[in-house]
């Protein structure tokens, strides 16, 4: 997605007939299964759904040219690959021009392979970048750990530090490789 305009829901004037627009988004849904660097697109242009504008179409279409002009792009599982398992996460606090609501996004990996990758509009307003990267890395620390409850992210994310199971440290904006699926990327920026 180009990294501007923000879109908002009043941005462009709203499509006569959205359901060539849903069709398509609601296409995209399935590749974001298998093509991690999709996600973020998916996840933006599926809030506009309900009413979507010229400006959504226009996205909607530079994402169709994207995966036109990389059909390699595919995640590529290693056969000799060491089973370790990290993961990146990452937060766009208060990103919704709408709501300010905030993107979380994680993806692990096993070894040198993606293994899952969520990119995921928050349900609540959040008072600061610190909750809101709280937030995103107690889901990714719930994901590796293989849960699919809520817990009580700060003491969650303090007992596994504690414990040895999770080590956090500061990832440089080059090198944040869940960058790709919170926020729009710079055509320029260069991901190893």
């Amino acid at each position: 997605m180009a990294t501007t305009p923000k879109f908002s829901q009043h941005s462009g004037n709203k499509l006569a007939d959205p359901s060539e627009y849903r069709s398509i988004v609601g296409s995209f849904q399935y590749l974001a299964f298998t093509r991690p660097d999709n996600s973020y697109a998916v996840n933006r242009l599926s809030q506009y759904m309900h009413s979507p504008t010229d400006q959504h179409w226009q996205a909607a279409k530079r994402v169709l040219r994207y995966l036109k002009g990389t059909p390699t792009h595919v995640v590529f599982l290693k056969r000799h690959n060491p089973l370790s398992v990290h993961a990146y996460s990452d937060a766009d606090w208060a990103g919704d021009v709408d709501d300010y609501v905030s993107t979380n996004a994680y993806v692990t990996y096993l070894g040198h392979n993606p293994v899952s990758w969520s990119s995921k509009k928050q349900t609540e307003v959040l008072r600061s970048s610190t909750e809101a990267e709280y937030r995103s890395g107690a889901n990714t620390a719930s994901e590796l750990r293989w849960m699919k409850h809520i817990a009580i992210d700060y003491h969650f994310i303090r007992t596994m530090v504690q414990d040895g199971a999770l080590r956090v440290v500061h990832v440089s904006t080059r090198d944040q490789l869940a960058d790709l699926l919170t926020k729009p990327l710079s055509p320029t920026v260069q991901r190893t």
